[in-house]
């Protein structure tokens, strides 16, 4: 084990935080729960600046420090459903936009090639609002219930269907754009190197 493995542990650490938040959150036990939403966020933060100053990046950190954040936020949507505080087709949303996502991808790979999958900036913004969204529905779940509290979290349910809406499709609009382009580039350079029969 070496310092550049830190950064995985870290973020290992917030994939097994996600059992003991969803017990404490099913439990209605709020204030703990947010606090353990916000020590994941905070590793989350943690683990991307050690990456990122030091250089301690690597292969299976992109794909658990995403892995881990989606894991928290599913778990988050999932768990409000249940509990009522967060629309169950809100998250049917939300769910569906990543199960888009993962399939378009695997579709990419096998069919077009492979690929390195980038957030887009609305993306970011997207999970984003549904951080917040979670954040505001604990607080407001765990304290009493006030106009601004509903309030903010009817926004947010709205700010977060639309941006999910959004950059779903951005994310296949995208992706469509550029399977069109490789196929037709592929076809190309097979109709340049195959012999032309004429001659």
């Amino acid at each position: 084990m070496t310092y550049r493995d830190i950064p995985n542990l870290i973020t290992l650490l917030r994939i097994l935080l996600v059992p003991p938040f969803l017990f404490v959150l099913l439990g209605g036990h709020y204030s703990v729960a947010l606090l353990l939403f916000l020590a994941a966020g905070l590793s989350d933060g943690l683990d991307g600046f050690l990456a990122k100053h030091y250089g301690w990046t690597s292969r299976l950190g992109s794909i658990l420090d995403p892995l881990a954040d989606k894991l928290l936020l599913m778990a988050s949507f999932l768990s409000l459903t249940q509990l009522g505080l967060i629309p169950f087709w809100l998250t049917a949303v939300v769910l569906g936009r990543d199960v888009l996502i993962v399939v378009g991808a695997i579709i990419y790979h096998f069919f077009i090639g492979s690929f390195h999958l980038v957030p887009a900036i609305l993306s970011k913004i997207n999970t984003l609002v549904q951080i917040l969204l979670v954040l505001v529905v604990i607080i407001t779940a765990g304290a009493e219930q006030t106009y601004l509290g509903e309030w903010m979290v009817q926004g947010l349910i709205c700010l977060t269907l639309g941006t999910t809406v959004l950059s779903g499709a951005h994310y296949v609009a995208l992706w469509g754009q550029r399977a069109i382009i490789a196929r037709h580039a592929a076809l190309t350079l097979s109709q340049s190197i195959s012999p032309d029969l004429n001659e």
